[in-house]
């Protein structure tokens, strides 16, 4: 099953600045690519997974959310929680 990881922000949030070269070291690590989305500018997400803080970064396999972090997430952390989800 694939594997998705999405990354909630919004304009103006300092974590969220802090996260994003994060995230862009962990795609270019594991080779794979994390969605980045405003959440402010897309607010269906915000029910629909329930987000409360920004940065939000969601590990999705199939339709079931298996990873959750909110706020900023330290690299090994994010590479970790990304790698137990990922084959081989």
């Amino acid at each position: 099953m694939a594997v998705k990881v999405i990354s909630f922000y919004q304009e103006g949030c300092m974590g969220c600045e802090e996260q994003t070269p994060i995230l862009h070291e962990v795609e270019q690590d594991l080779g794979i690519t994390i969605e980045e989305i405003d959440a402010v500018k897309n607010p269906h997400y915000i029910k629909e997974y329930s987000l409360r803080v920004t940065p939000t970064t969601l590990v999705i396999e199939g339709d079931e959310v298996r990873e959750r972090m909110e706020g900023l997430v330290h690299r090994e952390d994010l590479e970790a929680a990304i790698r137990r989800h990922l084959p081989g």
